[in-house]
């Protein structure tokens, strides 16, 4: 009886391509983008510098590769983000407090975000998909929200009723997380309140 655990040739080429750019990960997260070498990533792996190339021609595409494979968490969240039911004061406090679960959760998105920074400049094609793919359409979820609140009554309208303003401080609290990781602490929950309680104070009527 075959061993089933196994898995077969066909099984194991189809999963290369993942392991690949999680090892790619793991090696840029470690060494940065110039450091960084094909050799490496393959040994990481277990195969060939030659079968890495087989897949991702040049290292500047295994890269790019290896952005959309790590920002697939946010096109789920994206989708919660627009399924939420509820107020609208509802739907954008939950909103809120699940973008810094996120944050905190998941440390390759975290180092996504510092890679992004770190080589914006070398591959802004990169930060103009990603800002395109996630950040805008988040940008339009989080407005939809706040102007469903204006129309309802929930929220005045004016200056606070603003999308890029209300998600500004999650910003910052990702930008310490990313500079000091454990060296220092920031009590997350608390900062939470503190925004939600700004945002709500200011657009509530």
């Amino acid at each position: 009886m075959p061993d089933t655990m196994k898995l077969t040739r066909a099984e194991q080429k189809a999963r290369r391509p993942a392991e690949i750019l999680e090892a790619a990960f793991e090696e840029f997260v470690e060494r940065g983008y110039v450091a960084t070498r094909v050799e490496d990533i393959a040994a990481r792996v277990g195969v060939t510098k030659g079968t890495v190339y087989v897949y991702f021609e040049t290292k500047e595409q295994l890269f790019e590769a290896m952005i959309r494979h790590i920002s697939v968490p946010l096109e789920g969240f994206l989708a919660r983000v627009s399924e939420q039911k509820g107020t609208a004061v509802e739907r954008l406090q939950r909103t809120i407090e699940q973008i810094y679960d996120l944050m905190v959760s998941d440390r390759r998105l975290r180092e996504m975000m510092r890679f992004i920074i770190a080589e914006g400049s070398r591959f802004p094609h990169i930060v103009d998909r990603h800002h395109e793919a996630f950040i805008d359409p988040l940008d339009l979820q989080l407005q939809s929200i706040i102007d469903d609140g204006v129309r309802l009554g929930e929220f005045r309208s004016g200056p606070a009723a603003f999308s890029d303003a209300v998600v500004a401080p999650a910003i910052t609290f990702l930008f310490f997380k990313l500079l000091f990781d454990e060296r220092r602490v920031l009590d997350k929950d608390a900062y939470v309140k503190a925004h939600i309680d700004l945002v709500l104070h200011g657009l509530m009527a």
